[in-house]
């Protein structure tokens, strides 16, 4: 029997180091995470919003949606995958139901933040916040909510940019108290960076978002201040974003694919990604006729 994903992501927890988790919004970019020896991935909530409904961040997406983006992309992998989970989409009994159903859908963690409804993304301005008590809370109801002890459970305040660094730490340091096994100080400036992991003595979550209000930093350098987790939310989507729009330049422009095609992955390529050699193996296992068999 394979370890369970929650465990894996545990035993990565107790290892010296620090984590890398490449951000993903569907089953072909964790693939691609797959293909490059990740330990862990990342599924984005502006990234899902992006990719699901065309639209930013601003809490839009209900539970049911998150829930059944997070089981498409765990299913194609048995690498943990760390969840958005926004602000629990509720109160306290709506986060037991939020991590119950993160649970069943085979994620190793998730992330609670202690914004208000709707909540917006880290990164954007016109955030507000509940209360801590309200939040410790929330966090109670999450810990309380999992069947597997293992599950993960990540506290992020956005305290930061509204109330200060002091404030952060300070509700933090109530979220470890109330059973976080990891916090996430939102939106760091390099000002801010050595004093978190020094202050809270906690495993802490980088997070490398695009928006450039935390340092890119390299993963030696993020180690050496001490932070556990380091999550790329939405570098992959971006990436994709562009290549897909220089396509879209080039079809429009020359009429003709042909130029473009040597740049892309084959057709056997890209079947191979998205797992033909496993179907291949299993129409053999199961008797499928030869003529009936998948084939390039």
């Amino acid at each position: 029997m394979s370890t369970r994903t929650t465990t894996k992501l545990r035993q990565l927890l107790a290892r010296p180091g620090s984590i890398m988790a490449p951000g993903v919004v569907d089953p072909l970019f964790a693939r691609l995470v797959a293909k490059h020896n990740f330990e862990a991935m990342y599924m984005t909530g502006a990234g899902t919003s992006a990719s699901r409904l065309g639209m930013p961040d601003v809490g839009l997406l209900t539970l049911t949606e998150m829930v059944d983006n997070a089981a498409r992309i765990a299913a194609v992998s048995d690498i943990p995958l760390i969840a958005d989970a926004d602000n629990g989409y509720g109160g306290p009994l709506n986060v037991r139901r939020t991590v119950q159903l993160y649970e069943r859908a085979g994620v190793a963690a998730i992330h609670l933040e202690d914004q208000v409804l709707p909540k917006r993304c880290g990164h954007l301005a016109g955030k507000q916040l509940i209360s801590s008590q309200e939040m410790v809370a929330k966090i109670k109801a999450a810990t309380d909510a999992r069947t597997d002890a293992d599950f993960v459970l990540i506290a992020r305040t956005d305290a930061l940019a509204l109330d200060g660094l002091e404030a952060a730490f300070e509700r933090a340091e109530l979220y470890r108290e109330a059973g976080a096994d990891i916090l996430f100080i939102e939106s760091p400036g390099m000002e801010h960076l050595k004093a978190i992991p020094e202050r809270l003595q906690f495993p802490t979550l980088y997070n490398m978002a695009t928006s450039g209000k935390t340092p890119f930093l390299k993963k030696s350098e993020i180690e050496q201040l001490g932070f556990k987790l380091i999550i790329y939310p939405n570098w992959l989507m971006l990436a994709a974003i562009r290549a897909a729009d220089e396509v879209l330049t080039t079809l429009r422009e020359e009429e003709t694919i042909a130029s473009i095609a040597p740049n892309v992955p084959s057709f056997q390529e890209f079947f191979d990604l998205v797992g033909m050699q496993e179907v291949r193996e299993l129409e053999e296992r199961y008797g499928v006729p030869e003529a009936g068999r998948a084939g390039y």
